[in-house]
């Protein structure tokens, strides 16, 4: 779900790279220090998934696990989003250096804004953890294509099909991403419960 180089306008790319740098500061600014092994992992995790692509149909998708850093690392997912996001770019061309900042908010901001609404579920016990979890990946993968698709639609009419084409690739994403970090938030509870405890704000 990266947005290539050359495609957005310039109050999009503008408003893009205003809101990561907000939520990058302000993760920063939340940020466990004890706990940057756990950022640098999480990291790395979504690195990783977002190479594998899958083609489907005209577009292609891939995990991308923003809902599983959220429900772990609550603001610092911005980031450690952002910083996935500059190494896959110099790194493999994906995205962009001038599309760093639309790309980072389309993915942080859903991971943040789904930790927030289901994160008192992720510290209780039994079904309601799980389907807490699977809200947090589910929905926030579901709202990252919207965010991608607002993206590119701002940016003109040709865009259009495009972001309809990247909404609707992304659909069973948004059920394997809901299943997958049900997945892990259940073995995090019973392996690592106290990162599954992480404050948005003091």
């Amino acid at each position: 779900m990266h947005i290539s180089e050359g495609v957005l306008s310039g109050p999009v790319l503008a408003g893009g790279w205003a809101l990561a740098a907000v939520g990058t500061t302000l993760g920063l600014k939340r940020l466990d220090y004890d706990r940057l092994m756990t950022v640098a992992m999480l990291s790395a995790a979504f690195f990783v998934a977002s190479l594998i692509h899958v083609p489907i149909g005209p577009v292609s998708a891939h995990l991308i696990l923003n809902g599983l850093l959220g429900a772990i690392l609550g603001l610092a997912a911005f980031p450690a989003i952002c910083v996935a996001l500059l190494l896959q770019a110099v790194l493999f061309q994906y995205g962009g250096l001038i599309v760093l900042g639309a790309n980072t908010f389309d993915m942080a901001f859903p991971a943040v804004l789904c930790s927030l609404v289901f994160g008192p579920w992720l510290r209780r016990t039994g079904t309601v953890r799980s389907v807490g979890a699977f809200c947090c990946g589910f929905f926030a993968v579901l709202l990252a294509a919207l965010l991608t698709a607002t993206a590119l639609a701002l940016s003109g009419e040709a865009f259009m099909t495009t972001a309809w084409a990247i909404f609707l690739a992304h659909l069973p994403i948004m059920v394997v991403e809901g299943v997958i970090t049900a997945m892990a938030v259940g073995f995090l509870a019973k392996v690592r419960p106290e990162l599954l405890s992480i404050r948005l704000a003091e």
